[in-house]
């Protein structure tokens, strides 16, 4: 095995915590105004705990030519370091719009190369097929 295990410490910690990742079926698209920055058909569901559903679309989907990556950064024990990306339409800007572990714990692993967007700083439109 080339890679070194990497497990959450919030698991050991917290057993009983719960975090399920299903593929969304149907499609997602984020806007800022009237651009769309992401749209994908292969969007991943995340629940956890007491929190609301996110939705988390693979890098590929995401029009990265729109976003600017900031100094922001948060940690989370079940999931790792999240980075952050601010949204440039070229006539307007907003602060950390989306978030992404690009390197998560062995648990999260199917949430790489994909980015979480805050619904209270972008549209989100989510349609079940």
């Amino acid at each position: 095995m080339d890679q070194k295990a990497n497990p959450a410490p919030g698991f050991k910690r917290s057993p009983e915590h719960t975090i399920t990742v299903k593929a969304y079926n149907g499609t997602v698209t984020v806007s800022f105004g009237d651009t769309v920055i992401a749209a994908s058909g292969r969007a991943q569901l995340l629940r956890e705990a007491n929190y609301p559903p996110v939705l988390y679309v693979p890098f590929a989907d995401i029009r990265f030519e729109m976003l600017v990556r900031s100094d922001s950064s948060t940690h989370c024990p079940f999931k790792g370091d999240a980075s952050y990306w601010s949204v440039d339409t070229g006539g307007e800007t907003r602060k950390d719009v989306m978030w992404a572990y690009q390197a998560p714990y062995d648990e999260m692993l199917v949430i790489k190369d994909h980015g979480a967007f805050y619904p209270d700083r972008v549209e989100i439109e989510a349609i079940p097929a």
